[in-house]
């Protein structure tokens, strides 16, 4: 796979609003005690076993499969902007290596916009990533998120 420089290209996004001030959606994206509550598909329970929420932190996390493995989804954040963006690598073994998670927050008051970029190593890779279901897998996610939110206002 040869790396693309237009970083568009490479791309998905996916935004959404969520009914929360960006304080509450903040904490829930930050802070382990919350992330473990709604972090991954429906049904599935996360364990976070590292969250170092700092620039060169890493991060670590995993879920149980329906067929008894683990899921592990880890990183390290590269960027830190409070209560407006978080950068990422990313790796959710098995299904993806090498991404860099870009999540940016916008404070509309008592609701947030939110973008969600996955960053791809090549093109390939991320029309690749894009068939197999990405959007439906962090769709479902967010899902969760927008629930918990509403349970925690």
């Amino acid at each position: 796979m040869t790396k693309s420089n237009d970083k568009s290209k490479r791309t998905i996004a996916m935004n959404r609003t969520f009914k929360a001030p960006i304080k509450l959606v903040w904490e829930a994206w930050t802070n382990p005690k919350h992330i473990a509550k709604w972090w991954g598909p429906k049904g599935m329970e996360t364990k976070v076993i590292k969250h170092e929420f700092k620039v060169g932190g890493t991060w670590k996390y995993t879920m149980q499969m329906p067929n008894g493995k683990d899921f592990i989804t880890e990183g390290v954040y590269s960027e830190i902007i409070e209560f407006e963006k978080i950068v990422s690598s990313a790796d959710f073994k098995p299904m993806t290596e090498g991404v860099e998670l870009e999540i940016i927050f916008k404070d509309l008051g008592d609701t947030t916009d939110f973008t969600f970029n996955v960053i791809h190593p090549s093109e390939e890779y991320c029309k690749q990533q894009e068939a197999m279901g990405i959007y439906n897998g962090w769709g479902a996610t967010f899902d969760r998120h927008i629930l918990y939110l509403a349970d925690n206002k």
